[in-house]
């Protein structure tokens, strides 16, 4: 980037941390010489976070956003960046202290739409001529053009009030909540608002307010916590929209995960379900019991889409449209497949059936006939093709994770963001070949090259452990960055969460490997059973048997590296966040002595607890089949409840740190108090570090750096002794 907008990010400093630098009022790209050639908690936070990329449609220039955080500040700044598409010519277009965010192209490519406070605007590609083209009351959360460029859907929150009531006008500084119904809080807020799309004008004096295409239904679209604008799509010739939404409420929307593709005519204003026929009724259920017993996951119902349908792209010539589909009912981990219909028949058919692991991310090739797509298989996320006849092919053969995929130069290249436990993201281009390991994989960016070029990084190496079962299980042992083979480390065993994400290449803000190994230890990651990427069968192994032969697989992959020439067995600990949390309460009474130490963040102690707790009801009843009351539970239930870790406290006898979040409405914050609390009473040595003002995850610079600090220290004290 120019020097001239290259400005110095704010660091506090420590006895590990960065040397002097300049503090400025704007939080920008960081300039850092590093103290030592470790990487520490400051040198993470230092880094530049790529979220998204986009080409223009001649193919000429790359349009970015990349994410900048200061600690002293404790606050971020989203930019927006440009290049050309060889990865030269690098400059940055906000020059602003707001951030700026989801640049999209515009009129063709001659200019760049994107959200500064709340409300869109546009810029040449240059930087020059900014205008803002709306001005909200409530704000412009997302958008997106329509192809002719006429039209544009706004995505806005409305007021909510189907499960907290509307506190009366006479008592405007009343705090309390009258909840009436399920659905009144979710991860980590309190649902009193709902995105809806509007569809607004594009005028030559600016964007109008719009018409919102879902009015007096309350149903949100995107839909919360995670869906942005790509729950939405154009039609190549702008004459409908299609758009993701689950249309329940209450407790059938706190139930089910069942939500479809709609699509809206814009002449007509009428809205057609793609997934259901016209009249679909589903199937009445039992709310406190798993609904893969139920009707509705019948194999007849199946083919009525009762699962997720996320995420609609319209093919190039218009004749189709493809979206990311789960099978199931209830089931959030269910493999993502990709459904195409086809608008002239009528059908559906199923594109991805011979992989089988999930589609991530997808975009159509020009022809039409081509959907590119990524996804996981033994620990590595790569690209892979499907024709309209479900033949798939590998494309790319990375040691990595592809976490985006997207046509660029008129769809002879694929542009992409990729990432590995060795690199955090940065942008690539990809000219695909017949065969993968002839697809030419180039990067453009270097985002974080002069802090990686300070750093000694870990070695990640591959290894395959047999499990009890005599299965065998990708496990990566990252060394550490000064690794001696004739020395002895510490090692701690790495428990994932989802329960069913994938341990692949991923980078990490917060769990990441390099730190870990930079800090001197060995770390341990398993593959372990109930994750996607080795088949169906392995990742549906864990749902209903948390405590089963997941357990034995985690034990099975420390045992194996306790064996290793440079690992101390008397020095292992375990760790994890979320399932991984419950992983490390579970293990603290089931380890036969073989840990040290734990560190549980955020995760399930008291299953019982945690059934009613979580605002997703139909998490609990997937993965445990039962509601703690039913007296007609299934064997999977009891066993579940059964070896809840708040049973087995009594057999606790080694420290442990509890982390959680007050915010984390999904995983409440009673199971940490609940954990340590234990741990204290039985006099066993524990801490509790709580963020009032965190989530399900750790997001704010200065606590992040806490959270380092603090993991960190309590492994020192019981590891390097």
């Amino acid at each position: 980037m120019k020097k001239s907008i290259i400005i110095a990010m704010a660091l506090s400093l420590g006895c590990h941390s960065l040397k002097a630098q300049t503090t400025v009022e704007t939080i920008g790209k960081s300039n850092v010489t590093l103290s030592s050639n470790k990487m520490t908690p400051e040198a993470l936070w230092a880094m530049g976070r790529i979220a998204s990329a986009q080409a223009s449609p001649d193919g000429k220039l790359i349009v970015y956003q990349v994410g900048y955080y200061s600690v002293k500040q404790n606050k971020s700044r989203q930019v927006i960046c440009i290049m050309d598409a060889n990865g030269k010519n690098i400059r940055q277009l906000t020059t602003a202290s707001a951030s700026e965010t989801d640049p999209a192209w515009i009129e063709g490519g001659k200019r760049i739409a994107f959200i500064s406070g709340g409300q869109v605007w546009s810029m040449n590609a240059d930087g020059t001529d900014r205008r803002q083209l709306t001005h909200d009351k409530t704000g412009i959360d997302g958008f997106k053009f329509s192809p002719s460029g006429t039209q544009v859907i706004l995505v806005k929150q409305i007021a909510y009030h189907e499960s907290i009531k509307k506190n009366p006008s006479d008592l405007p500084l009343a705090s309390g909540r009258l909840i009436t119904d399920l659905n009144y809080r979710h991860w980590d807020e309190y649902v009193e608002t709902i995105p809806h799309p509007f569809l607004a004008d594009v005028t030559a004096e600016g964007i109008t307010e719009g018409t919102d295409i879902l009015a007096d239904e309350p149903y949100e679209c995107p839909m919360k916590p995670f869906g942005g604008v790509e729950q939405l799509a154009w039609s190549p010739d702008s004459k409908s929209i299609a758009y993701t939404c689950r249309k329940k409420s209450g407790v059938e929307y706190a139930t089910s995960t069942d939500s479809d593709i709609y699509l809206y005519e814009l002449a007509t204003k009428q809205t057609k379900n793609l997934c259901k026929p016209a009249g679909y009724v589903a199937p009445k259920n039992d709310t406190s019991k798993s609904k893969k017993f139920q009707t509705v996951n019948s194999a007849e119902n199946l083919k009525n889409n009762p699962g997720y349908d996320i995420n609609p792209k319209f093919s190039p010539d218009g004749k189709r449209i493809a979206w990311q589909s789960m099978a199931h009912d209830g089931y959030e981990s269910d493999r993502n497949r990709l459904c195409v219909y086809d608008f002239a028949t009528g059908t559906k058919q199923y594109v991805t059936e011979k992989f089988d692991s999930n589609v991530d991310d997808f975009c159509w090739m020009a022809d039409s006939k081509t959907i590119t797509f990524i996804g996981v298989w033994h620990g590595c996320v790569n690209m892979y093709r499907t024709d309209l006849t479900g033949k798939v092919e590998q494309m790319t053969n990375d040691c990595a994770d592809f976490v985006s995929v997207s046509l660029a130069n008129s769809g002879n290249k694929l542009l992409a963001i990729r990432q590995s436990m060795s690199a955090p993201n940065d942008i690539f281009v990809v000219t695909p070949e017949k065969k993968a390991e002839k697809s030419k994989v180039q990067q453009l960016t270097s985002e974080n090259k002069e802090i990686l070029s300070q750093l000694s990084l870990g070695k990640v190496t591959e290894r395959w452990v047999k499990t009890t079962d005599g299965k065998d299980m990708l496990v990566w042992v990252v060394l550490p960055s000064d690794f001696d083979e004739n020395k002895k480390y510490p090692a701690l065993l790495f428990c994932e969460g989802g329960p069913q994400s994938p341990v692949s290449q991923f980078w990490s803000y917060r769990w990441n490997m390099q730190i870990m190994a930079a800090n001197g230890y060995v770390v341990v990651a398993p593959n372990r059973r109930g994750l996607p990427g080795f088949g169906s069968e392995w990742n549906e192994e864990i749902s209903g048997d948390w405590t089963g032969q997941c357990m034995k697989d985690y034990l099975s992959a420390i045992d194996d590296a306790a064996t290793l020439p440079f690992v101390d067995k008397d020095r292992l600990g375990a760790v994890g966040a979320s399932f991984g949390g419950f992983s490390v309460y579970y293990l603290a009474g089931h380890h036969d002595g073989r840990f040290k130490c734990f560190i549980a963040h955020d995760g399930a102690f008291n299953l019982e607890s945690m059934y009613t707790d979580t605002e997703e009801a139909w998490f609990s009843n997937w993965e445990y089949d039962d509601a703690f009351w039913n007296k007609d539970k299934t064997a999977n239930a009891k066993r579940t409840y059964d070896n809840s870790p708040h049973h087995f406290v009594d057999k606790w006898d080694t420290p442990i740190l509890c982390i959680h979040g007050e915010m984390d409405y999904r995983i409440n914050a009673n199971q940490g108090f609940g954990a340590f609390n234990a741990a204290r009473l039985r006099g066993i040595p524990a801490e509790l570090l709580l963020f009032p003002d965190e989530n399900h995850w750790v997001l704010k610079p200065q606590n992040g750096v806490l959270w380092q600090r603090t993991y960190f220290n309590w492994l020192d004290k019981w590891l390097k002794k």
